[in-house]
């Protein structure tokens, strides 16, 4: 904060610091009553393999307008099914950026803050094995978002978690928007065989509505069109 503070005074000088802070500010403070109108008013609801989850809504990242929507109902409900004092693995440090909490172990190769286990997911290998490892919109840039990209990524990655860092019974959810990653839409396109459940998820309105749908209605799906970000999305479930 210190280093952009000073960059900003070298080029703006304290007049520019001052429109900053109150920009950040007005930000804020509209995020904050964002935030307080959707705790107050109904989000609705959508069907996810036989259970009603309501929408998720919040301001970071625009998560209301975008497929975040439903990510993360999806990930609370894979997380409460666990037992409690279950060791969890989350690939991507994406939960704690909505107000997650539960106690578990972050690998992310790239983001730095503390805490965080910095490998990378192709052969990460922990001493002692995870019960449940999740994942939300993390792996579509594996062997794609890359100096080289490889079309073998995706599914040696999640072999290598089912494998070598899972528990035997233990139980995987990923989710990855479809028409973002080639690779990864041919794989599924080949059936997905990794996966021991491939769920999907098509969105059909502007105002951010979602249906639970047969592979074969999201198979042509495109990252972006006809609406931003994910207009279909890819919930896939692994079984050690």
């Amino acid at each position: 904060m210190k280093a952009k503070l000073g960059l900003l005074y070298e080029k703006c000088g304290v007049l520019g610091i001052g429109r900053k802070l109150v920009e950040v500010g007005a930000r804020r403070s509209r995020d904050m009553l964002k935030n307080l109108y959707f705790l107050m008013t109904p989000s609705g609801s959508f069907e996810y393999c036989g259970h009603r989850l309501k929408y998720f809504r919040h301001t970071y990242n625009l998560a209301y307008q975008n497929e975040r929507k439903i990510e993360i109902p999806v990930a609370e409900w894979f997380l409460q099914a666990q037992r409690q004092g279950a060791r969890i693995l989350e690939v991507g440090n994406v939960l704690s950026n909505y107000g997650f909490r539960q106690q578990r172990d972050i690998l992310d190769k790239y983001d730095s803050s503390p805490g965080l286990i910095n490998e990378d997911v192709i052969d990460f290998a922990p001493r002692e094995k995870y019960d449940a490892i999740i994942s939300i919109s993390t792996l579509e840039h594996v062997g794609w978002d890359e100096a080289e990209r490889d079309p073998r990524k995706i599914p040696v990655a999640i072999k290598n978690l089912r494998d070598h860092c899972m528990r035997s019974g233990g139980v995987m959810l990923v989710t990855l928007p479809l028409g973002y990653n080639q690779y990864f839409d041919e794989y599924l396109e080949r059936g997905g065989d990794v996966f021991s459940e491939r769920h999907y998820l098509k969105r059909v309105s502007a105002d951010n509505q979602w249906e639970q749908v047969e592979y074969s209605k999201v198979a042509a799906s495109r990252f972006g069109e006809p609406y931003n970000n994910a207009n279909a999305m890819f919930i896939g479930i692994v079984q050690a």
